[in-house]
């Protein structure tokens, strides 16, 4: 019996978001542009960790980094309409946790 292929496409986005913390930057920045350090205080995560998946974000065209010029430089993060299209999955898959995840 020959197994099923899985596509590749699929693949990868389970890859990225399956990477610890990936999900829930993204489901943080759903409420809207956030600083780094108010991203990273919310979700508690390391400096370097959330600079990396920050990066990793953008490069996918999930996040964009917006520099605003004043003294001094104000760096924020937001969803792109990319990033965005995932909020319907994250929210399903909110719902299917509180309807079924155990926290011991």
């Amino acid at each position: 019996m020959k197994q099923p292929t899985i596509c590749p496409k699929f693949e990868k986005a389970i890859t990225l978001l399956s990477q610890r913390w990936t999900a829930l930057v993204i489901y943080q920045l759903l409420v809207g542009p956030q600083r780094f350090n108010e991203i990273q205080s919310s979700i508690g995560i390391s400096g370097k960790v959330l600079s990396d998946r920050l990066k990793e974000l953008e490069h996918q065209g999930l996040v964009k980094r917006e520099v605003i010029p004043e003294t001094p430089v104000i760096i924020e993060y937001s969803l792109t309409e990319r990033g965005h299209s995932i909020e319907p999955i994250l929210r399903e898959i909110e719902k299917w946790s509180q309807e079924w995840v155990k926290i011991d």
